[in-house]
């Protein structure tokens, strides 16, 4: 049926429909489809058909929604605004795939029209469709060269498809048609140079990359960014003095960053280990109070030159009262030799800080404070459950717990030790005891939670869970809201351990949805980024979703979900247990 051409009335009439969507006045617009679709004349009109539905499918009547489309679309096919619409109300409904055939079948009848085409690249870069989103990006581009998003559009597709040079190409020659002046802050202009730098080094151009950070080096409002970028160039050029440069201010910027060192061994490139400990001594000597430069050696430091470096790294912690220290040195008990040196030191140190408060008898100076010795006790706890001696790491964590019992980390490693040595139910018993120490931290309320859905208390830890989630909705409902999946994972796991599988399989799919919602969530970012130039972490975005499934969360709950239905599939469910599962029937086949 050929498209019907609206007399002036009427037509203005139209476009009043149109406004009233994009302003979400939908019930005006309602109101506005009937004055034309009264007329007997206009009765079967296409697109104002098409756009009731629309409008209505924003109300949430779906179903209401697609009969009008599709019976627009039958009564125009000729018509862009038809196709456009049904393939609007495909993408509300996540068919993606369908919503990219109806744009391309609307472009047929309007090859040039901005917001389908658009549309439409939204779609093929939400499903990576990257060929054709360079095609739809350089089609844009012609018909709105001005447009500065029609500049990064390109580029970026470009970019995710690996052709940096070119991506750099067409950013340089957007960045020349942007007038600022060098004296003038612009955070998006900030960025643009960001990105076309971070563009240029994946391109491996990185002579050209370092001459464009040092020309626009005063227009970049991120100034660490340029240093460590500046760094990392250095290094590739092997331009190694410069960069040791650098690496020195960038320490004097943070001294506790682990990657400024390593950056500074590349530059200075050691022939020794002596060399090599004699970068952190001098780290040490300028930064006093800092204990990564004493860190870091123990990893490579062997023999009595790590027992002297581990040495003074204990004793400035002890001293201080330092809770993780021992999580910062649980990387170095891979190797025997050094476990038997750790060992060694600190069963010393507890041994003379009770006879005479010291470190060593033959220390010359001040007696340590009292709160040392239960530093001592809290590491040797940790350090005997981690070699697998959990009754001995009991002694100590009681000593400690008997001088100290209000200190919440003595309960929380109590309870680890439970967890370790097998005895879940009184692991969690002692969590208990520590979350009722301090009620209102919600790190010990998660982990008290967790230890209890270890020990099949499902019941308990949603009470538990419940002191930190919304008035007024349950707490498992509301967890769920917020995507809380640690939470899922351990219920999942806590139902399949009680064989009930309808549960368990409820809280993977739970989880399913999330990263669902996830991929579907950054449907947004495409136009939000390039608007407001975030294009870096844009890019990172897309590099993300495309790897999401790999989450520890997905493939936990993953393979607790294959375990249940290959079980189920090899001992279906009988008559009586159908019972018990009763759940299972509330699921989608899926």
């Amino acid at each position: 049926m050929p498209t019907v051409t609206l007399p002036p009335k009427e037509n203005a009439l139209f476009k009043r429909i149109l406004r009233c969507y994009e302003h979400k006045q939908y019930r005006n617009g309602l109101k506005f489809c009937k004055q034309i679709l009264s007329n007997p004349k206009f009765a079967e009109h296409g697109e104002t058909l098409a756009m009731k539905g629309l409008t209505l499918n924003c109300l949430g009547k779906k179903e209401e929604a697609y009969d009008l489309v599709r019976r627009g679309l039958r009564n125009d096919l000729r018509s862009h605004v038809c196709w456009h619409v049904y393939g609007l109300l495909q993408r509300s409904d996540k068919k993606y795939d369908e919503a990219i055939k109806c744009y391309r079948n609307a472009l047929k009848w309007d090859k040039d029209n901005l917001q389908i085409l658009r549309d439409l690249s939204l779609l093929q870069i939400q499903m990576r469709d990257l060929e054709g989103y360079r095609e739809t990006r350089y089609q844009l581009l012609q018909l709105r060269p001005a447009q500065r998003a029609s500049w990064i559009g390109y580029a970026i597709a470009y970019h995710l498809l690996e052709d940096y040079e070119m991506a750099a190409k067409i950013i340089e020659e957007f960045r020349k048609t942007q007038q600022t002046s060098p004296d003038k802050v612009d955070y998006e202009y900030s960025e643009l140079l960001l990105y076309q730098n971070q563009v240029l080094r994946e391109a491996g151009l990185y002579k050209e990359a370092l001459e464009h950070l040092s020309t626009y080096e005063k227009q970049i409002c991120d100034k660490l960014a340029v240093e460590e970028t500046r760094g990392e160039l250095l290094l590739q050029l092997e331009r190694l003095e410069e960069a040791t440069e650098v690496y020195h201010r960038l320490q004097e910027r943070n001294p506790e960053n682990w990657s400024y060192y390593h950056g500074l061994e590349k530059a200075l490139k050691p022939s020794s280990v002596e060399e090599r400990h004699k970068i952190y001594e001098d780290a040490w000597e300028k930064f006093p109070k800092g204990l990564v430069p004493r860190r870091l050696p123990l990893t490579f430091l062997s023999g009595e030159k790590f027992r002297e470096c581990l040495d003074r790294y204990l004793r400035m912690n002890f001293s201080k009262g330092c809770p993780p220290v021992f999580t910062t040195l649980k990387s170095l008990y891979n190797d025997k030799e050094k476990v038997a040196i750790i060992e060694e030191l600190v069963v010393g140190y507890e041994t003379t800080l009770k006879s005479c408060r010291m470190f060593n008898q033959n220390d010359d100076g001040k007696e340590e404070p009292p709160t040392t010795l239960l530093w001592v006790q809290y590491f040797l706890a940790q350090h005997y459950d981690m070699i697998d001696q959990q009754t001995l790491s009991l002694e100590y964590i009681n000593a400690a717990i008997e001088s100290t019992p209000t200190l919440i980390e003595l309960f929380l490693i109590k309870a680890k030790i439970y967890k370790h040595a097998g005895n879940i139910k009184e692991a969690a018993q002692w969590m208990d005891e520590a979350q009722a120490l301090d009620t209102a931290d919600r790190f010990i309320n998660s982990k008290c939670a967790k230890y209890m859905l270890k020990a099949g208390m499902i019941k308990e830890a949603e009470e538990m869970c419940s002191k930190f989630t919304r008035e007024g909705a349950s707490a498992v409902e509301n967890l769920n809201e917020m995507q809380c999946m640690w939470f899922q994972t351990e219920c999942a796991l806590a139902y399949k351990s009680m064989s009930k599988f309808g549960e368990a399989l409820k809280k993977c799919h739970e989880i399913e949805r999330h990263f669902v919602e996830i991929t579907d969530d950054q449907f947004d970012f495409h136009t939000y980024c390039m608007r407001k130039m975030t294009l870096r972490s844009y890019v990172d975005l897309l590099k993300l979703e495309d790897v999401l499934r790999m989450h520890p969360f997905y493939y936990k709950a993953a393979t607790t979900a294959i375990q249940i239905y290959l079980s189920l599939h090899d001992n279906p469910l009988t008559d009586d247990s159908k019972e018990l599962q009763a759940d299972t029937a509330n699921l989608s086949d899926k």
